[in-house]
C-alpha cells in the first residue's frame, strides 16, 4: 500500500465532502473518506505501527449521521 497516495485520497474526500453542496454529496465524500481510513488503519495494525491508533480512532469519532 502507497500510504502517501492513501493519505492524499483521504485528504481529498474530505476536502470534497466539506465542499459538497447537497448532503448526499457530503455524506457520499465523508463514506469514502471512512473506507480510505479503515485501510490505513487496518494496514498499519497489520504492521504494529503507533500510529494506526490515530486512525481507529478518527473513524470512532465520525457522526453516524454525517
Amino acid at each position: 500500500m502507497d500510504l502517501n497516495l492513501e493519505y492524499a485520497a483521504h485528504q481529498s474526500a474530505l476536502m470534497s465532502a466539506k465542499a459538497a453542496t447537497n448532503d448526499n454529496g457530503r455524506r457520499a465524500h465523508l463514506l469514502q473518506a471512512t473506507g480510505i481510513a479503515e485501510r490505513i488503519g487496518e494496514f498499519q495494525l497489520r504492521l504494529g505501527a503507533a500510529a494506526a491508533c490515530a486512525w481507529c480512532a478518527a473513524n470512532l469519532a465520525l457522526p453516524t449521521d454525517a
